[in-house]
């Protein structure tokens, strides 16, 4: 891996501007604005901003579940392009994905052993022997007991659920995890043990994060940079101590003016 996890430049995502079927064109959404950034190896970038203002779309093209308009991203030191075109499983080994709703993450007809199951076996290659060791080591890891594997999504609480999925994206082995709201629909209490946790597998497994989030209470407590997106462009990006204290846009200003429990987060 290059010594950058994620660059990103000059990248571009609009919505709609097509011409339609009686000849006229539709309305351009321009998500995007050309954004530049990059994830440093075991860094942890917050990207920040009020809904709409395109940080979600960008964690969703790094993942390939957007295209790009324009600009490029480089994982690992290799074009996301050309990674994605070598196949899914040799582009999941480099980058994973932890959505913000973990139970509607998780296939809710299959157990938790077959839902890790999967990624052992398509993305590593494990032979079955292997993969049921590796599931309660993964378990283990996200501090979940070892009868977790014969159980259902549906019988989980939201902290238990987003372990679950985290230890799913544990299972690649990517040095890469996009974490797209990963806390946002936990309790306040849930939320702080699994950014503990969080915290813990990034040391544990050499991970880089990707953290999307809305909440700057729970930025400034994980983050080593953040970005602060606005109406599809980036408009600050600084060490999370420097944007704090001493913000230089006005926009990231409002923000932190606004945000509660802000102060006490960070105490």
């Amino acid at each position: 891996m290059s010594a950058n996890a994620i660059v990103v430049k000059d990248l571009v995502k609009t919505f709609g501007g097509k011409r339609t079927l009686f000849g006229g064109t539709s309305h351009a959404v321009h998500a995007v604005r050309g954004v530049s950034f990059d994830l440093k190896q075991n860094e942890t970038l917050a990207i920040v901003g009020e809904s709409g203002s395109g940080k979600s779309t960008i964690a969703r093209m790094l993942v390939g579940l957007e295209t790009p308009t324009s600009g490029t991203m480089e994982i690992g030191g290799e074009d996301a392009a050309a990674l994605r075109a070598k196949g899914s499983r040799i582009f999941g080994r480099m980058v994973q994905y932890v959505f913000q709703d973990p139970v509607a993450s998780l296939n809710p007809r299959k157990t938790i052993n077959d839902i890790l199951d999967i990624p052992l076996k398509l993305l590593r290659e494990y032979p079955r022997e292997k993969r049921q060791a590796r599931k309660r080591e993964l378990l283990d890891a996200v501090q979940m007991p070892a009868d977790t594997l014969e159980r259902y999504p549906h019988e989980f609480s939201g902290g238990q659920a987003q372990r679950i999925a985290i230890a799913r994206a544990l299972a690649a082995e990517a040095k890469i995890m996009v974490l797209d709201e990963p806390v946002s629909a936990l309790d306040v209490s849930v939320q702080a043990q699994v950014l503990l946790l969080l915290d813990d597998l990034k040391r544990e497994f050499d991970l880089s994060y990707l953290f999307i989030s809305h909440d700057l209470a729970v930025v400034e407590s994980v983050s080593d940079r953040v970005a602060v997106m606005y109406l599809g462009e980036m408009v600050e990006l600084d060490t999370a101590a420097k944007l704090f204290h001493s913000p230089s846009h006005d926009y990231t200003r409002e923000l932190i003016a606004s945000a509660p429990r802000l102060e006490s987060a960070a105490s």
